[in-house]
């Protein structure tokens, strides 16, 4: 929950820019637990103000649909959390972006949060 929160309102603000880019990104974003995980919760923010949460997930892999992002966006950031059966446990988050890896983040335990952020300038 505090992930969500945080995500939210460091990304909630939009940069005024008069001469925003034109066209658009194609986004997706994974969340890859190991052995065992379970994700439980996962949020995403484009940066424009736009922000989506998945709750109530199940399994140790999850993968959003392709979000078209609009140039004008400055950041997107991801973040997914479970429980791992162990210390050793991990919860991978990936940002996708034109059909390549740009950013990741790990957690490791049995309690996991784990975010990615991209900045696309």
């Amino acid at each position: 929950m505090a992930l969500i929160l945080s995500l939210t309102v460091l990304f909630s603000c939009k940069k005024d820019d008069n001469d925003a880019p034109s066209g658009s990104h194609k986004v997706v974003f994974k969340a890859i637990g190991s052995s065992g995980v379970g994700i439980s919760t996962a949020v995403y923010t484009d940066g424009t103000g736009k922000n989506e949460s998945f709750t109530s997930l199940t399994g140790s892999t999850w993968t959003s649909a392709e979000y078209t992002i609009p140039a004008s966006a400055m950041v997107v950031s991801f973040g997914a959390n479970g429980v791992g059966p162990e210390a050793s446990s991990t919860l991978v988050s990936e940002i996708w972006v034109d059909g390549v890896k740009k950013a990741e983040g790990k957690s490791t335990g049995t309690v996991l949060s784990s975010s990615a952020t991209y900045s696309f300038k």
